[in-house]
Parts: structure tokens; sequence; C-alpha cells
């Protein structure tokens, strides 16, 4: 919150402090006989400077509390228009009006200055062409016999603004009227840039804190779903694995034994997994190869499994526990469907720039077999690491086998 205050009256001062700078540049560059050669025309031009950079800066501030109280940014498009315009005008008029007056009531205006002057110019013209004290004034258009005197006239005051009415009281009338317009809608385009660059920035500054919210909320949902995947198939690959070993303990138990240590060493790798969302293909193996010498414990000779593995892929990454979710599936979806068993054989292999792991089993395609929790929990994990870069399929060979296919990027591993 400080950096933004910061921030933005740094902006403040170096904007309306720069344009104030460009304006005493032209002028030295332009009318530097005019402005800088007298001293008290010199020091009035700089203080009405002042002036103005201290109400450019107070009335725009003004403005932006009016839109933060407003939270334009929530306005629709006909709205913005419409407080733009309208601010710009206020804000315009507050700022032209408000630099005059404090300078008129300061005794720093420019404008009173040459109006001074040009007054005292009035009254050197009527001396220099000797009707001062005279009733000149009164000279009217149509008499032949006044037209030098309503010249005259009409000269002072085409020169200096200043003529003398019927009463003989000097007035002023601007010669350079349209200049007062001019300067105004000036204003108004200077303050109308203002607030569009504001409006623009903050525009901007909200996207990009949206886009960033959304990134942070997408990676929070993505790490909920990750744990929350992770914690279902954990104990699910538990439970499954003590029911393994629960039909082994008062048929032979020194296999229970063997596989609670098998089980073991496969629980120890599974912590160690928890932190990380890649593995090496190798160790995801050797977790595949202690579940499944845990299941053969329980099938015997009815779980026959072969290996397919190009050993040059083992160092690639693959999402922990997916491979074994796969043959954890194809045992209990195919194999103990099976009176007589059946195959399981595990294929890794490169293939251009993916990596294919394929889990074949013996047994059929059923509806709930492809959609249950293993296949399910695979395509959710597979989407949120990897986007549309990774593909899940299972099909049927329609040699009384069913594939499970993971299409992989090629990862290369960290050093």
């Amino acid at each position: 919150m400080k950096n933004t205050i910061y921030r933005y009256w740094l902006c403040q001062i170096l904007g309306w402090g720069g344009w104030s700078l460009l304006n005493l540049f032209f002028v030295f560059l332009f009318t530097q006989d005019y402005y800088m050669k007298v001293e008290e025309r010199r020091n009035l031009f700089l203080m009405g400077l002042f002036i103005q950079f201290v109400w450019y800066i107070l009335s725009t501030h003004l403005l932006r509390i009016g839109l933060k109280k407003m939270k334009w940014i929530n306005f629709s498009l006909n709205k913005v228009i419409i407080f733009f315009v309208t601010g710009v005008v206020i804000t315009g008029v507050v700022s032209y009006y408000g630099a005059r007056i404090t300078a008129v009531s300061t005794g720093n205006s420019i404008i009173q200055y040459e109006k001074k002057q040009d007054l005292k110019s009035a009254i050197e013209k009527e001396k220099s062409k000797g009707v001062e004290g005279t009733n000149y004034f009164l000279a009217t258009k149509d008499n032949p016999k006044d037209s030098a005197n309503y010249n005259l006239v009409q000269k002072i005051k085409q020169n200096t603004g200043w003529y003398r009415d019927a009463k003989g009281v000097w007035k002023y009338e601007d010669p350079r009227k349209g200049r007062f317009w001019w300067n105004l809608i000036f204003n108004f385009i200077l303050i109308a840039l203002w607030l569009l660059i504001y409006m623009v920035w903050h525009y901007l500054e909200r996207n990009r804190k949206d886009e960033i919210d959304k990134l942070n909320l997408l990676t929070v949902v993505k790490e909920m779903e990750l744990k929350t995947i992770k914690s279902h198939i954990n104990p699910h690959f538990i439970f499954n694995s003590l029911n393994s070993i629960r039909a082994l303990v008062d048929e032979n138990p020194n296999r229970a034994r063997k596989a609670i240590t098998e089980l073991s060493n496969i629980l120890r790798s599974s912590l160690q997994v928890e932190k990380v969302e890649t593995v090496t293909l190798k160790n995801e193996l050797d977790i595949v190869k202690d579940y499944l010498a845990i299941e053969q414990m329980r099938f015997e000779e009815r779980l026959k499994i072969e290996f397919e593995i190009d050993t040059d892929m083992h160092d690639q990454l693959v999402p922990p526990m997916m491979l074994q979710t796969l043959v954890e599936n194809a045992i209990k979806h195919g194999i103990s469907k099976r009176i007589n068993g059946g195959l399981v054989k595990i294929i890794a292999r490169r293939n251009q720039d993916t990596l294919e792991l394929i889990v074949q089993n013996s047994g059929k395609l059923n509806g709930n077999y492809k959609d249950g929790f293993g296949f399910k929990s695979t395509r959710d994990r597979l989407k949120i690491l990897y986007g549309e870069k990774a593909h899940f399929s299972v099909q049927d060979t329609g040699k009384d086998m069913v594939e499970s296919k993971l299409i992989l990027p090629i990862i290369e591993p960290r050093n």
C-alpha cells in the first residue's frame, strides 16, 4: 500500500512538474524577451507556473478521491464514459479558475500585471496624441468632424484593450477574447489525458491482479486436487494389499511375513513420493514389482507377469503411483475375475518425443472396469499435471486382453 501511494505522488509531481518545465522551455525558446527580461514580469510568470502546478495536483488528487469512493472500475462502459466527461469538465474548471483566483488574490497574476501595463500604455497614447483632459471619447462614428477622435479611441482600445466610456472612466475589454476559451479547452485536454492515463493504468493493473489471482487459485486447486487424489490412491492400495496378506495368514504364514516385508518397502517408497510430483520410471517400476510380489503370493501360479522395459527410459520422470494403479486395476478387474487367472504384461518404451507405458492383462473390458476409481484418478492427474500433452486410453485388444496405455511427454530428469 505504501509503495502504491509513493508511486502515485511521484507520478503526480513528475508529471505536472514536467508539464511546467515544458512551458518554461517553450518560453525560453520563443518568448524569452517578453517574459524574462523584465524582472517583475519574470517573477510573476514563474510564480504563476508554480500556482498552476499546485492546482493541477490538487484538483486531480480530488478527482482521484472521488474515483476511489465511487468505485468507478466496476462501472459499465456507458457510466465510465459519462463519469469521464463529467470529471474532466469539473476538474478542468476547478484547476483553471482555482489557479487564476489564487494568482489574483495573492498578487501574483501576470494577467492583472499586463492589464495595468496596458492601461499605462493607453494613458501614454492619450498624451502623445494631445487629447488628455478633452472629451475626445464622446466622438461618434457617423459624424465626419469626430472621425479622427473616434479612430483614436478605437486604436487605443485595439492596442491595449482600454477605452474611456461616455463618463470618461477607463474600461477594459480583452482584445484577445478567444484566448480564454482556448486556454480553458486546452486545460480540459490536459485533465482528460491525466484521467485517461489513470483509468488505463488501473484497468491494466486490475487485469494483471486478476490474472495473478487466477493463477494462484489454479495453483491452489491443482495442489488440493493432487493431494486429494494421492490421499485416495494410498489407502486404496494399502487396503488391497492388506486383503492379500490376510488371505495368506492362515494358509501360509511364512509367505504372509514375507508379504508384510514387501508391503513395508512399498509404504516406505510411498511416503517418499508424497513429497514430489514426479519420480523416475525405475523407482515407479520398483514399487510395481513389490506390489506384484505381494499379489503373486496370493494368486501363485494363476498370476503370470511379463516385463518389456526399455532401459534407456529408466531415468524418465513419471507421476508417482500411476503405473502401480493401472497394474492394481488390471489384477482387481482382470485376473481376480478369472478362475484360471491370467497374464499381466508391463511395457515401457519411447515413441519419438513421448514415453508409452502400457499395462496389458487377460480379460475383457466392461463399463464398471473402465469407469473405476483407478482410471478416473489417472485421468484427473494427467489433466492437472500435463494438460493436453498427455493421453490415457483403455481398450480391448481383441485377443482376450485389455490394454491400458499412458502416453506422457518426455521430461528430462532434474540434476
